[in-house]
């Protein structure tokens, strides 16, 4: 099977064009203006509460806003819903040059992630060992320079030990494919404002138009933002019309690329080497397509997708990203 997937992918890639760049999509990056934009930035956030105990339904563990936070080791609520997850994973390693973050922060104890990062369930350990190998050599960065999270990603791999790498890839490969997001057609969006890579429901603020683009906000503030629930899940808005259009694209290349069902499966959940797009978060996968098409995303495998990130318009990647993300993973 994986010569199979080489083969496929060796026919792709000869004779492809150099990628170009594309209008950057922002909002996959979590902005809603170019770096140019000088809008004040938002008032501090006050101090974490680290007194006061917080709760979520279903879970007998409570823990203050600190606790929720800690870097070296946040709140796990469903310590049942996982393995028992690897020291890297569940506390980071604080003596490190620079310090490494505990996985579980920002990926969540049961690797669903955010949209502002990468929901690592369904992958397999190889996979998973590439990327960040690819983030310590630098061939994996970002197009927006203000996506801060990239970088430190780049930093976290080159003081992981390889030990560390295993482990971590190991323990996220161990975890049962999970949809990122539901994703909804609509011609609206609830009014949002960007939050560290995120877009937040403006409390009363009623809807604005999606327009071209697709817009991930919480089903629940409150337990994804302050509790951060990993149980609670987001809510992806998606022009009309662009699962349909999405379809097509993904599924026969619409006479413009090879389908993505070449190489990443026929139900889309990954083939061997070649990661799972089903049930991803759509504004991920936009990212990374950008990502690709200025060549920000250069690890070892991605050459092989460059005749098709090439041929790719603003609207494809937004229509793919949309179809993949409504996929069951």
């Amino acid at each position: 099977m994986k010569t199979l997937v080489a083969v496929v992918l060796f026919g792709m890639v000869a004779g492809a064009p150099a990628a170009g760049r594309a209008q950057e999509p922002l909002w996959a990056y979590g902005f809603t203006g170019p770096p140019s934009d000088r809008s004040p930035p938002p008032p501090p956030a006050p101090p974490p509460d680290d007194r006061t105990l917080l709760h979520v339904a279903g879970s007998r563990a409570a823990f203050t806003r600190a606790q929720i936070r800690d870097y070296y080791g946040p709140a796990d609520w469903f310590p049942e819903d996982h393995p028992s997850m690897p020291a890297i994973v569940a506390r980071g390693r604080k003596a490190a040059t620079p310090p490494i973050i505990a996985c579980a922060l920002c990926h969540l104890p049961n690797g669903n992630g955010r949209p502002e990062n990468a929901n690592l369930t369904g992958l397999t350990a190889d996979y998973i060992v590439q990327q960040l190998q690819d983030f310590r050599s630098g061939r994996r960065t970002t197009s927006d320079a203000r996506k801060t999270n990239t970088g430190l990603m780049g930093g976290f791999a080159k003081g992981m030990t390889d030990a560390e790498v295993t482990a971590s890839a190991t323990y996220f490969a161990s975890l049962p494919a999970k949809a990122s997001s539901r994703v909804v057609e609509s011609d609206t969006v609830p009014r949002t404002r960007p939050v560290g890579g995120l877009f937040i429901p403006v409390k009363g603020g009623g809807s604005e138009p999606l327009g071209e683009r697709i817009v991930e906000v919480p089903m629940d503030e409150e337990q994804t933002e302050t509790l951060r629930n990993p149980r609670v899940r987001f809510i992806a808005y998606v022009p009309r019309g662009s699962l349909a259009k999405g379809e097509i694209l993904v599924r026969t290349g619409n006479g413009k690329v090879t389908p993505c069902t070449a190489c990443h499966g026929a139900d889309l959940r990954g083939l061997g080497p070649v990661p799972r797009l089903a049930g991803n978060s759509p504004s991920y996968l936009a990212r990374q397509l950008y990502d690709m098409q200025t060549g920000h995303r250069a690890g070892a495998w991605t050459p092989l997708m460059a005749p098709v990130v090439a041929g790719l318009s603003p609207d494809d990647v937004l229509a793919a990203a949309a179809y993949l993300g409504s996929l069951r993973p």
